[in-house]
């Protein structure tokens, strides 16, 4: 069964470090991100999220919410799956919408991505 708390690294060579689940599924971390709107260095972010307790022999379900801290004035939700590769390789794929703020209504087309 995948074990979610640990360190992962993505394709961007982004860091999240999950700290323990808790019984109710719920865990918090943090999120270096290799990636940044303006193009400047890598900062942590906490992130909070839950994941769904899964059935005997399923692969559960999680999501979780990046407050972009100290760079940006963005949040990040995520969801995903975390799945077993027949050698055993624990791995997470995910999508994500990424929101930052913007003046006013009529600018609002703009600032989901």
């Amino acid at each position: 069964q995948c074990q979610l708390s640990g360190l992962w690294r993505n394709e961007q060579d982004s860091l999240m470090e999950i700290s323990a689940v808790k019984d109710d599924g719920g865990f918090q971390g943090k999120y270096l991100t290799r990636v940044t709107l303006a193009g400047g260095c890598a900062y942590a972010s906490p992130l909070k999220g839950a994941q769904q307790q899964p059935g005997e022999g399923g692969w559960p379900t999680f999501a979780f919410v990046v407050r972009w801290d100290k760079f940006s004035n963005a949040t990040t939700a995520f969801v995903g799956q975390c799945f077993l590769d027949t050698g055993g390789k624990e791995t997470l794929t995910t999508m994500w919408l990424l929101r930052e703020a913007v003046g006013s209504l009529e600018e609002d087309w703009k600032a989901t991505r």
